[in-house]
């Protein structure tokens, strides 16, 4: 069931090796077909811009008033790319290394190449359409460090990353509106997805001002529709954010690979109360300056952090990986904070927190320039807290932020389902276990601009265009099940908001399959999930109607579906026996008497994986509500790598 099509030959030459072999296009009969494109941030927005120019006749579907306003722009740190300005020993094979290392030999390795390998046309394409990136005196773009690596590759626009990059995606797709390429339908949300004879060949939009429920056929569809980490309800993501275009292409045949590989994010301002609908991040690359630090004596924690001397603070970070200090991995640093807080040392209010503290760093480099690299960021900072972060230590704690998993997809971004291409964090194709800071936008970038354009033309070669259309009988059923499952929505009539279930079902899977998971939790969470869901079908409240803008709705939508999704994401943590990046599976774990620790080569209570069971991706098959879904293996298979220990110290 499942070809992941990568190409033959040495690492170094897949990817020009199959760009060669594939079949092309010529330009005049791009014309004839048609692509949709659902999602308009960097992944979607930077495909249909492109596809358009290349001569394909496209349509890109976004809920937002605007492609502006799409979640990319949330981005703060940085974008990575092996340029080697700095002359510190990078390289492509360096940042494919790391990529992988990072995500804990979980990902697919040609895949992973392949990013590393278009990384620095990312860089060129983004400073031709003049995103403002930050430059250093000699007038070459400047970097910063990011977690997981010891060379500094992350370029950088302040703490406004994604904003800027947005910007140039956005004026690209604007540029294709304007000449007639790309037609822009806004406050449009997909409902589902049509195929026929297997082939994806359409969706089911609702227009969320007019409530119009509307058929959209076209010769392939992709979609770019970001992560599900909003299932865990407090989040750094958008409140938009959802599962929906995934999960119901997932439940007309689309496999959904690695559901349980989600990243909390070690750099959050902590929740402060139950009124809060999300959180807030705090870019990675403040680490680069910052120290994280937490009292050693639990009976200094609610002291003023300036009260407390040197000698009774515990830089933990810099004291378990001296390697790489404050810039380990997001999971690691993460279970770090988690660790401190769960010993009684946290700070702040609720006790999880912990300081990320700018003293040595302004000391030594003046206010001034870490405003300049950070300013924004710590502005944003004050106006949350109160607090001046020049003063006194941010207080941060991990959050979800990054869901790893996503729909399976081959070589070509090509899921099971033919015709249905998936890009940026919807896939699960290039991140394995852990993504590294920066590399997201690398990958949506990479995805839209440079391996779409290429993968999509051997699937259309293959089709005839404009063989379906929207009186095909296959489009009137699946839209009458769309306006059926509308009308049930709203005509539940309930006493329940529908963020009530969504923040108990959201409560419910971080205590059991966030930051920690173990068989008990799993089960306990899968057991109560099915009650949690049957309950909303019967006592869900949505005013109005589905006749005009009508929020609540729109909500209820995205809750459904992540009532069901929660269960996927359960079983796979479940299943998965062992404890790799975000999945940590308190039973796998190193300790005092394991002989790797004994060794010195890793230290007590570090994940610890089964390579020789658990190296593939676990591609999941839908089988009905409330079953359990069928497990297909991809066999992950290291040629240019070798699995090791992942150490950071």
């Amino acid at each position: 069931m499942l070809n992941s099509n990568i190409p033959s030959g040495p690492i170094e030459q897949k990817w020009t090796n199959h760009k060669f072999d594939s079949k092309l296009i010529n330009p005049a009969n791009k014309r004839k077909f048609k692509v949709i494109v659902v999602g308009s941030g960097l992944a979607g927005g930077a495909a249909a811009s492109t596809l358009a120019e290349l001569g394909y006749q496209v349509s890109c579907f976004c809920y937002q008033d605007s492609p502006r306003r799409a979640h990319s722009i949330a981005a703060q740190g940085g974008i990575n790319a092996a340029k080697n300005y700095r002359n510190d020993g990078d390289s492509i094979q360096r940042l494919f290394y790391d990529t992988v290392k990072g995500g804990d030999f979980r990902s697919r390795e040609a895949n992973v190449y392949r990013l590393a390998e278009v990384s620095n046309a990312i860089i060129d394409q983004a400073t031709a359409q003049g995103v403002p990136f930050a430059r250093e005196y000699g007038g070459l773009l400047d970097n910063r460090s990011f977690g997981g690596a010891q060379v500094s590759r992350t370029f950088y626009a302040r703490g406004q990353t994604g904003q800027q990059l947005l910007i140039g995606v956005y004026q690209a797709l604007e540029k294709e509106i304007g000449r007639g390429g790309v037609t822009m339908h806004t406050r449009s949300e997909m409902l589902d997805l049509v195929t026929v004879e297997g082939h994806a060949k359409g969706i089911i939009v609702r227009d969320m001002v007019t409530g119009e429920i509307t058929s959209h056929a076209a010769d392939a569809v992709i979609l770019a529709t970001g992560g599900y980490g909003n299932a865990f309800f407090l989040s750094t993501n958008a409140m938009g954010c959802n599962v929906m275009a995934a999960y119901r292409a997932h439940k007309r045949g689309a496999c959904f690979a690695n559901p349980c590989y989600t990243q909390i994010h070690p750099t959050c301002i902590p929740v402060s109360g139950d009124y809060q609908s999300k959180l807030t991040l705090m870019s990675e690359s403040l680490r680069n300056d910052g120290r994280i630090w937490v009292p050693k004596n639990a009976d200094d924690c609610k002291k003023n952090p300036s009260d407390i001397p040197e000698a009774d603070r515990d830089y933990y970070l810099e004291r378990k990986y001296p390697s790489f200090g404050n810039l380990a991995p997001r999971d690691i640093a993460s279970r770090a904070a988690k660790e401190a807080c769960d010993d009684g040392r946290g700070v702040g209010p609720s006790g999880l927190g912990v300081y990320l503290d700018f003293h040595d760093a302004t000391q030594r480099l003046g206010q001034e320039t870490i405003s300049a690299r950070y300013g924004n960021l710590f502005q944003m900072y004050g106006k949350i807290t109160g607090e001046d972060p020049y003063q006194t230590p941010m207080r941060i704690y991990p959050a979800v932020h990054y869901t790893m998993g996503g729909l399976w997809v081959d070589y070509n971004l090509m899921s099971n389902v033919p015709g249905l291409h998936v890009l940026g964090e919807a896939n699960f194709s290039d991140h394995g276990a852990n993504r590294l800071g920066a590399s997201a936008l690398m990958q949506g970038l990479a995805d839209g601009y440079f391996v779409i354009p290429a993968t999509i033309a051997p699937y259309l070669a293959s089709q005839t265009p404009g063989s379906v259309t929207t009186e095909h009988a296959e489009f009137k059923k699946v839209e009458e099940e769309v306006r059926e499952r509308v009308g049930r929505l709203i005509n539940i009539n309930g006493k329940r908001t529908v963020d009530s279930f969504h923040r108990e079902l959201g409560h419910l899977l971080w205590d059991k399959c966030g930051m920690a998971r173990d068989k008990a939790g799993l089960e306990e969470a899968l057991d109560r999930i099915p009650g949690i869901r049957e309950e909303f079908w019967e006592n869900v409240r949505i005013p109005g109607s589905g006749n005009n803008v009508n929020a609540e709705l729109e909500k209820a939508g995205r809750v459904a579906d992540f009532l069901e999704f929660a269960e996927l994401l359960c079983h796979d943590a479940h299943d998965r026996k062992e404890s790799c990046g975000g999945h940590f599976r308190t039973e796998y774990q190193f300790t005092e008497k394991s002989p790797e620790v004994k060794a010195g080569k890793t230290q007590p209570g570090e994940a610890k994986r089964d390579d020789k069971n658990f190296s593939y991706v676990a591609a999941w098959e839908f089988k009905g509500v409330g079953k359990k879904p069928k497990l297909h293996k991809e066999p992950l298979e290291y040629e240019a790598v070798k699995q090791t220990i992942r150490s950071y110290a």
